[in-house]
């Protein structure tokens, strides 16, 4: 079989999925397992490029560092790569240039005192008059849970006016996974933490969050690697190990991911494995019925690698000619 060069398969992604399909408002779940001397590093550090050249929000998960069988976790750790900042302003100078609002001419003069001047208003009816705007705005858009809009809300009005709304620093230590109490949240209407039976709800709702922010879509690449490997005890460092168990339970979250594409916005979600992934008698993606029907690829060109299949295989090779075939 003609091997398919890293190369190749990312040209294809970009002109395929990143350049239009992803921006256009697709999603997509590939997997990719890279041939040594195939780097898993060479393969995530193309994809970032590729993702920032589109325009698109990069994120990485490790397993060896997260528990991503935990979508919880998977949901903070993405979050925790998100400039929350730079996202909340541009919404919100989208929002109220489209009032008709005049805006200050940078992000550091941006803030309601400034605001209030420009458009000859006093403070605190403009800030009335803004803050019911974010909240029929946000509130309207059914694209996010519920609890995500009103964190969305949250933010947008400490970043107008901060110190005016007490819960800003919770809401991010709520998005963020780090410790922060229910009670801190309730004058957002927040009543209960990210945990894996609405995490993935949060996911979608910030893809969707991502578009409506300014950013093209979302890239999210997931190194599963360590889930596929046993290793015993004594040779384990400080990272993350799982048990057979486990290895099916993030299997069990993958395949959701791609039984969810549809509800996902602007998202291509590549994950990365090792060859135990592919071979492993135990802990290999085969050993998980639901995952294997939809990711196996048991009808397939026995001369060439489709470089659009669900599951390729990677070799670090020079991009094919044009007389091999590969899109260019």
């Amino acid at each position: 079989m003609v091997e398919l060069s890293a190369a190749d398969w990312l040209s294809v992604v970009r002109r395929e999925y990143l350049a239009d399909y992803v921006p256009a408002g697709g999603s997509a779940v590939k997997f990719v397992v890279p041939h040594p001397p195939l780097r898993h590093d060479e393969l995530r550090r193309g994809l970032h490029e590729a993702a920032e050249a589109a325009g698109l929000q990069f994120a990485f998960v490790d397993s060896a560092a997260t528990r991503i069988h935990l979508i919880d976790r998977l949901f903070h750790d993405v979050a925790r790569q998100l400039d929350w900042n730079s996202l909340v302003y541009v919404y919100l100078t989208h929002l109220l240039s489209e009032q008709g609002y005049r805006l200050p001419d940078n992000r550091n003069q941006f803030s309601l005192s400034a605001l209030a001047e420009l458009n000859e208003r006093a403070e605190p009816s403009l800030r009335q008059d803004i803050r019911r705007e974010i909240e029929k705005a946000i509130l309207g858009d059914y694209g996010m849970s519920q609890e995500f809009r009103f964190a969305m809300i949250g933010l947008c009005r400490s970043l107008l006016d901060p110190g005016y709304d007490p819960t800003s620093s919770a809401i991010r230590d709520w998005l963020l996974g780090d410790p922060v109490r229910i009670s801190s949240l309730k004058p957002a209407l927040i009543f209960q933490r990210v945990a894996r039976h609405n995490a993935r709800h949060m996911l979608t709702s910030l893809t969707h969050w991502l578009k409506v922010a300014g950013k093209a879509g979302l890239v999210l690449v997931l190194d599963i690697t360590r889930y596929a490997q046993a290793v015993p005890p004594a040779q384990r460092d400080g990272t993350s190990y799982y048990s057979t168990a486990a290895a099916m339970d993030a299997y069990e979250v993958l395949r959701q991911l791609v039984d969810g594409t549809e509800e996902m916005e602007s998202c291509f979600i590549l994950v990365i494995a090792g060859q135990e992934f592919l071979s492993d008698e135990r802990r290999g993606y085969r050993e998980y019925h639901a995952l294997n029907l939809r990711i196996a690829d048991e009808v397939h060109d026995q001369n060439r690698e489709n470089p659009v299949a669900s599951l390729v295989r990677l070799h670090r090779a020079e991009p094919a000619q044009a007389s091999s075939g590969w899109p260019s």
